[in-house]
């Protein structure tokens, strides 16, 4: 697992001023908590934050000024700007390399599904998955294939293969995607479509080649 350095500073807790100094200065505010120690107030690099969660890391390397070494952290929580864009503050929780932890993983749909080619659309219900696992198993992404749904077929979380000892939080029967009608189309529509369209295949077939004389009215050439 990747692991990226955010450098910071100490920081003395503040309000919505001091914050927004800080955010000035290319700093994010934030807070370290957990395992029954004080919470300890932070300022963490914007430039270095932003390069891990692009990386959609859930765990960094936390350097202060004054540290000698790093410390590790999960990214518990971020809150971002109006615009969705910015982060504007982070919690980070202290944790043990052999504890387990409940993330967040981003799910990733592979494969065209096969309801597609018969009028449908895939619509991708769940982007991140709920999971438990060791801090230094979480996967950076969970691969799902839904290369084999049909129209109408949903995708759950009971259905997915998991990597090796991570376990899955969301409830099982939890629609990740589903491939649907599209819209102003009905199933029942298609499917009414499916059968019309076995229905001429078994008509009798065109013949090729009538004679001039079978083509003629009644009565012609009398």
């Amino acid at each position: 697992m990747e692991i990226a350095t955010v450098r910071g500073e100490r920081r003395a807790p503040g309000g919505r001023h001091a914050n927004a100094r800080l955010r000035r200065q290319g700093l994010v505010p934030a807070v370290i908590y957990g395992h029954a120690q004080e919470t300890e107030t932070v300022a963490l690099s914007l430039h270095d934050l932003l390069i891990a969660l692009e990386r959609m890391q859930h765990v960094i390397e936390y350097k202060g000024e004054s540290d000698q070494q790093p410390r590790q952290y999960l990214i518990k929580a971020v809150q971002y700007d109006h615009l969705q864009k910015q982060p504007v503050h982070v919690d980070l929780m202290r944790v043990d390399q052999n504890e387990r932890v409940h993330v967040k993983v981003p799910l990733e749909l592979r494969g065209e599904p096969k309801g597609t080619h018969e009028g449908g659309v895939l619509v991708h219900v769940i982007t991140d998955l709920e999971v438990e696992c060791l801090l230094v198993r979480i996967p950076g992404r969970i691969t799902v294939n839904v290369g084999h749904l049909v129209l109408g077929q949903s995708l759950h979380v009971s259905e997915i293969e998991l990597p090796p000892d991570v376990r899955a939080v969301s409830a099982p029967d939890e629609i990740i995607a589903v491939v649907r009608a599209r819209r102003g189309v009905h199933v029942s529509e298609l499917e009414e479509a499916a059968e019309e369209g076995a229905e001429q295949a078994v008509k009798e077939p065109e013949i090729i080649g009538r004679t001039a004389k079978e083509d003629e009215p009644d009565g012609a050439g009398a």
